[in-house]
């Protein structure tokens, strides 16, 4: 089975519209497309939702409210692997905080790896995810995969082009026990209007992060909870931040020294 919660991972292909047994509060529609094969035989495509005005859904690690997207690819064939490339998210308001998510229209896309290359890829995924206006309300899509199109889609090449983009740099990096975990504190090497800490791989529950300005330098603060809910031993290599800026969105793994 296929399935994916954590931070990176999965997706497919479809040209059915939102499979849901009733209307979605928020959500105006709901498909996966198509996309094409490349070279080495994966398949891209994207899973789009469009949503009503003023509604919004979340990212991958929404902070401390929000619900975070499941995927479940249990109904796909010939499915070896699949990877989410997630456009840099927003600032979005989320009761007395701030969550971070998408408006309006989200394109998700994803690189699917055949098991047989010489086979196709048949893509089957119900998402559960949360979608926010005034309140916010839990969601069910069930989509199935279409058929590959000649060339790349304009739309998923577009949402490719707003994936933050890898950085040599790293933060440094202190780390603190607290009564329920581990805080980290990261001081970045460059300006960030809006940022967020994560532990690949991992089902540890993280809190917004706090972002402070102090002698020019960007200090990232964030706890990190595990699921024993107690200090543990947090390996910094598997940090990943995400900084979104004036002049566009970087992703950095693991701490500097």
């Amino acid at each position: 089975m296929i399935r994916s919660v954590l931070p990176f991972a999965c997706l497919c292909l479809a040209a059915a519209p939102l499979a849901a047994e009733t209307p979605t509060p928020g959500l105006a529609d709901a498909r996966i497309l198509p996309g094409w094969t490349q070279s080495d035989g994966s398949r891209m495509g994207a899973i789009e939702f469009q949503l009503e005005p003023g509604w919004k859904t979340y990212w991958r690690n929404p902070g401390d409210s929000g619900l975070p997207p499941d995927f479940d690819w249990t109904g796909s064939g010939n499915l070896a692997g699949l990877t989410l490339h997630w456009p840099a998210p927003e600032a979005i308001p989320s009761g007395d905080g701030m969550a971070l998510g998408y408006h309006g229209r989200l394109v998700l896309p994803f690189t699917a790896q055949p098991a047989d290359p010489a086979r196709p890829v048949d893509l089957a995924v119900r998402v559960d995810f949360g979608l926010c206006k005034d309140v916010c309300v839990p969601a069910h899509v069930a989509l199935t995969a279409g058929p590959a199109e000649q060339g790349p889609d304009p739309a998923i090449l577009a949402a490719m082009d707003q994936v933050p983009r890898p950085a040599p740099d790293r933060p440094a990096c202190r780390l603190e026990p607290i009564s329920d975990g581990i805080r980290v504190t990261a001081t970045l090497p460059r300006p960030a209007a809006l940022a967020a800490m994560e532990l690949a791989d991992t089902e540890v529950w993280i809190s917004t992060t706090e972002i402070a300005t102090e002698a020019g330098r960007t200090v990232l603060t964030a706890d990190f909870v595990p699921p024993q809910a107690e200090p543990f031993d947090l390996p910094q290599d598997r940090l990943v931040f995400t900084v979104m800026a004036d002049e566009g969105a970087v992703e950095m793994r693991g701490c500097a020294g």
